[in-house]
């Protein structure tokens, strides 16, 4: 299985799903939005602290956003 792929597709459909843009969620990140691209794109993978961030911005668990499961409430 590979994380980085499914990290990268949930991580576009939590943004498209609450219509938040790159470039948006770059400054609610504290990040470059050329870094929130490659991160859709797989070419880059978050530091603990964007993922972390990425989890409680969309309210999802961390396992769900890395694809260690498909539940996305936080428990």
């Amino acid at each position: 299985m590979n994380y980085k792929n499914i990290f990268s597709d949930r991580l576009l459909d939590c943004r498209k799903s609450v219509g938040i843009s790159q470039k948006a969620l770059a400054n609610v990140l504290g990040v470059s939005d050329a870094a929130v691209t490659m991160m859709e794109k797989g070419k880059r993978s978050p530091s603990f602290e964007v993922l972390i961030a990425l989890a409680d911005y969309f309210n999802v668990s961390l396992d769900y956003l890395v694809g260690r499961s498909d539940v996305k409430e936080r428990r």
